[in-house]
């Protein structure tokens, strides 16, 4: 097991974490959820930048704080507030990365920061937002790691920016033995890249789906007040109050297809599965 986190819980006054989620090699496990549900807390839980107060986190199966240097190397991680100066170059950070990193190649990295265009010598500050996403991705990659966390890698990027990162990881998971936990705001990347989605609301998991699943399986039903009312509800997850009448998620639509032909059933996005789990109601 790559990474293995069994009721990690930490307590900020009225939040509180508790969350659950194992990744294996060959996986791409997406977590989602809206801002402040706890993501960036559970990313720093992993890489042991804070202490859980219960609950044990494991990568390659050992507590974080028994990791030899060299597992340590294997980790490579982007995280949206973190990255070398802005006062730097490429060039600058090469023999960082090479007294950091005893498997870093510092050729293969300049050959892809040539291939993504990631000037060598301009200050990481005077780079638009795409090239600095680029640069903390291939930084992440240039070390042979197995093991990649990146919390929100895509960020502020345009749909080619971001799918040049996509590529990137794509190719990084080629051979099978590593694995990806990776959290953003666009959906689009996620259902493109992951295996599984994990969805944490207010500290806890509330969903734990394959990305097939849930964007074959799950939708939302549009009914008004009458046919809510005469409505089969206990393949239902969540349902809002809409003025027409409701908005109803199930993760077995094609009952609803089969049984009630009249009603309006639309293909469910992870944006929309994300908004009916935070804003729906339980039935």
């Amino acid at each position: 097991m790559l990474l293995s986190l069994n009721h990690v819980k930490k307590q900020y006054g009225q939040f509180a974490l508790d969350v659950s989620l194992q990744l294996e090699e060959g996986q791409v496990i997406g977590l989602i959820g809206a801002n402040g549900a706890g993501k960036s807390t559970t990313f720093k839980s992993i890489l042991g930048l804070i202490f859980p107060e219960e609950g044990e986190c494991t990568i390659f199966d050992k507590p974080i704080v028994r990791l030899s240097t060299e597992e340590k190397e294997q980790i490579g991680v982007v995280l949206a507030e973190a990255g070398f100066s802005g006062y730097l170059t490429v060039k600058d950070v090469l023999p960082i990365m090479e007294a950091m990193y005893t498997s870093f190649s510092k050729e293969e990295f300049v050959e892809k920061c040539n291939r993504f265009h990631i000037p060598l010598d301009k200050k990481i500050k005077d780079f638009s937002t795409g090239m600095k996403a680029k640069l903390k991705v291939l930084l992440a990659l240039s070390h042979n790691a197995k093991l990649l966390i990146l919390d929100e890698p895509t960020a502020g990027l345009d749909v080619v920016m971001r799918e040049e990162v996509l590529d990137m990881l794509r190719e990084y998971m080629e051979d099978g033995t590593k694995g990806i936990l990776i959290s953003s705001h666009i959906s689009s990347d996620l259902e493109g890249i992951c295996d599984e989605l994990y969805m944490i609301d207010n500290g806890k998991i509330v969903m734990h789906e394959e990305t097939d699943v849930l964007l074959s399986d799950y939708g939302v039903i549009k009914a008004t007040e009458e046919q809510y009312a005469k409505l089969e509800k206990k393949y239902l997850l969540r349902v809002k109050k809409e003025p027409y009448g409701y908005n109803c998620l199930t993760k077995t639509k094609r009952y609803y297809a089969e049984n009630n032909p009249e009603l309006t059933i639309e293909k469910g996005t992870i944006d929309e599965f994300i908004m009916m789990m935070i804003r729906g109601e339980e039935v």
